[in-house]
């Protein structure tokens, strides 16, 4: 495979985040800041120096705003529909005392769950060397599912590379209506990323990473990557098992971490690394984000990946 376009689509929401540790009641300040994990995932291949574009539906409001110019300063193509009739979603971040973080959606009658077909540009991706979309968006409502459905019909149609993000939020759907939808859009896709938590809701069933990981591909999918956290990552890829351990690092905020992982992954994947290699940045990717408070902003580019030896240095 070699390098070109990455699309992706999905919700990206304005985010505001507590600065200071403890539970919102007590919290007087929180900054403005935006996130969703299908841009997360192209800040994070943009970074890599990946050419990629993000599909979305955003109010016409400032928060919308704030969405276009961060995504747009990362040097992402964005395509976005401005709804006049919604708004952008918002959601709040909380630092609980302890070192746990606990996020609030208020994503309810919002632009982004209104995303259509309509809203698609198919020659943007026909055009493309891969297609990524994650379990999110299907569960935003039928609309935003149909989008997704009809994005990963065409890049099918025309040889794209499908990648699906399994990225199951209990919040908003339950496991018996999440698991057949998701099952058929994994079986779908070319590359499937999940956690084994999320691999045994697809599967019906647990089992070890690498059972999963294999029951995954009989779906369909080619490769299946099983993120597994503090213990790293499995692929199976093309009838073969890889593993890599996962980076020991000082845990600031772990939000974005999946999307890290995916996105370097992705970034590697469409240059023509091989598996090993794909799992070396992504586990690397994910671990530094979690050293940086935010959902993306601690995207590492590719001269801090090649420089990084895990040593807390000053540089003068």
């Amino acid at each position: 495979m070699s390098a070109g376009r990455v699309v992706t689509l999905g919700e990206t929401m304005g985010l505001l985040a507590a600065t200071d540790v403890g539970h919102l009641p007590h919290i007087s300040h929180m900054a403005l800041g935006i996130g969703g994990a299908e841009s997360n995932v192209a800040v994070a291949l943009a970074r890599l120096g990946t050419t990629v574009s993000w599909i979305g539906r955003l109010g016409a409001d400032s928060v919308g705003d704030r969405v276009v110019r961060e995504l747009t300063a990362e040097g992402i193509d964005v395509r976005a529909v401005r709804d006049a009739e919604a708004p952008t979603g918002l959601m709040l971040k909380e630092r609980l005392p302890g070192g746990a973080v606990k996020v609030w959606y208020y994503r309810a009658h919002g632009a982004g769950a209104r995303l259509a077909p309509a809203d698609i540009d198919d020659s943007l991706i026909a055009g493309a060397r891969l297609l990524h979309v994650t379990g999110i968006t299907p569960a935003l409502g039928e609309s935003a599912a149909a989008a997704v459905s009809h994005a990963v019909e065409v890049a099918r149609t025309a040889g794209v590379t499908v990648s699906v993000d399994v990225n199951y939020r209990s919040a908003l759907w339950p496991p018996e209506r999440a698991a057949p939808a998701l099952r058929e859009l994994v079986a779908q896709a070319d590359v499937v990323f999940a956690g084994d938590d999320e691999a045994a809701l697809v599967l019906g069933r647990g089992g070890a990473p690498e059972t999963l990981a294999l029951a995954l591909t009989d779906l369909g999918p080619t490769s299946a990557v099983i993120k597994l956290g503090a213990d790293g990552a499995l692929a199976r890829v093309d009838g073969e098992t890889h593993l890599r351990a996962a980076v020991p690092v000082r845990v600031t905020d772990p939000v974005g971490a999946g999307d890290a992982f995916v996105g370097a992954y992705l970034g590697e994947l469409v240059v023509g690394a091989g598996v090993q290699r794909c799992l070396e940045t992504a586990v690397l990717a994910g671990a530094l984000l979690c050293t940086v408070p935010g959902d993306w902003e601690g995207m590492p580019s590719r001269p801090v990946l090649n420089s990084w030896t895990g040593a807390a240095d000053v540089e003068r």
